[in-house]
């Protein structure tokens, strides 16, 4: 059989270097769900009751998702120029498989240190899973039509956000699995859909005919007018489109008697699952980082690298080390360490009078926490 030439076998480092960026503002946004007073009493997004510094904090995370995703189909397509397909489909379909599971143990016990496994999160480690999963099938069909239907899926995916499939069957997960977010509970466990897959397959997908710009033949000056045309073009295309007001997103925005607020109503689209001015938003903004990080960033940008060159590590780590911290900050301003040991993402009343301001103070309400509640058994 004759072997592929041997490119991409460097890495990449504005790629890497976006990776890093990411993971550090998503290791900025979890510190705030765990150390942030408001955190858990309101949506830092819900324009009733945030402030624009609160809202910029979780908003910049927006961006995270979208570059993991997009950025894991690139590495696909770089893969698949020294992997025949089938090395290709057998790597993604399995690598896609042990995502799923690190999501349903590893990081699942990150997030609440329950032992008991109450609740189940479907979230970002999920949606690459199941992505790869997609991906390793189409990986064999022209790239054209693999475009083509990348922009299909982004363009048109939110004409089905107004079907829903009730009920608590395998046909209603089915479904929630592919685009609606819903809980279920199965044998006394909750599971949250968060990241219905349809539209990160679309995404990955696109990332992966993306990773036809990084060929060896292609000139780095080339790539970065491409990256600077397609990243603008998504951010006016975005503007265009929220401000007409009727298309592409859940969420209408709104105008306010502030212009701040207004504004916050503006960027506010809809994650869950990823709209189409939420992907363009987002990752905009990330092919244009893409195109300056293609000159070296100096001892910052190296430092960025080795973040982004083992990403699923330091996200892991770092789920860990934010939540063995909060323990001890429950701890020391009076409360116990067991408040932090949690049933569900929402609704945590034991951690009311816990957390600290933006800017680091503790909270000017009640620091004592409430009695320790008990782990919830299984049933």
């Amino acid at each position: 059989m004759m072997q592929k030439p041997e490119t991409a076998r460097k890495r990449i480092e504005s790629i890497d270097q976006l990776r890093g960026v990411v993971i550090i503002i998503m290791a900025l946004d979890h510190v705030r769900d765990y150390f942030h007073a408001d955190y858990f009493l309101f949506n830092p997004t819900d324009l009733t009751k945030t402030n624009a510094a609160i809202f910029f904090t979780r908003w910049i995370t927006n961006f995270c998702a979208p570059a993991f995703v997009f950025l894991a189909g690139t590495s696909a397509y770089l893969m698949d120029q020294r992997k025949s397909k089938t090395e290709l489909s057998r790597f993604l379909f399995t690598r896609g498989l042990w995502l799923v599971f690190l999501e349903l143990t590893v990081v699942n016990f990150a997030w609440f240190f329950n032992p008991h496994f109450p609740f189940f999160r479907l979230q970002t480690i999920w949606s690459l899973g199941i992505s790869m999963m997609a991906l390793s099938v189409l990986i064999y069909l022209p790239k054209k039509i693999i475009l083509a239907t990348g922009l299909l899926i982004l363009f048109l995916h939110n004409s089905l956000d107004n079907i829903h499939v009730q009920g608590n069957g395998i046909k209603a997960f089915a479904w929630a699995a592919l685009h609606e977010r819903k809980n279920f509970i199965y044998f006394g466990h909750t599971f949250r859909v968060s990241y219905p897959a349809l539209p990160w397959i679309g995404i990955m997908a696109l990332g992966y005919c993306f990773g036809s710009l990084y060929r060896k033949e292609v000139e780095a000056q080339k790539r970065k007018t491409y990256l600077l045309v397609i990243g603008i073009s998504a951010i006016v295309l975005f503007i265009v489109i929220r401000a007409i007001n009727i298309f592409g997103d859940l969420s209408p925005w709104s105008v306010y008697s502030r212009t701040i607020t207004t504004l916050l109503s503006f960027l506010n689209v809809t994650k869950y699952p990823p709209s189409l001015l939420y992907t363009l938003m987002t990752l905009g903004p990330c092919l244009i980082f893409l195109a300056i990080a293609e000159k070296p960033l100096g001892k910052f940008g190296n430092a960025i690298t080795i973040v982004g060159r083992v990403p699923m590590f330091f996200y892991i780590l770092h789920l860990y080390l934010i939540h063995l911290g909060a323990l001890l900050a429950i701890e020391l301003t009076g409360g116990s360490w067991r408040n932090m040991i949690l049933s569900s993402p929402d609704n945590n009343v034991q951690l009311k009078g816990y957390g600290f301001s933006l800017g680091g103070r503790l909270s000017g309400m009640d620091r004592h926490c409430a009695d320790p509640v008990p782990l919830l058994q299984t049933v």
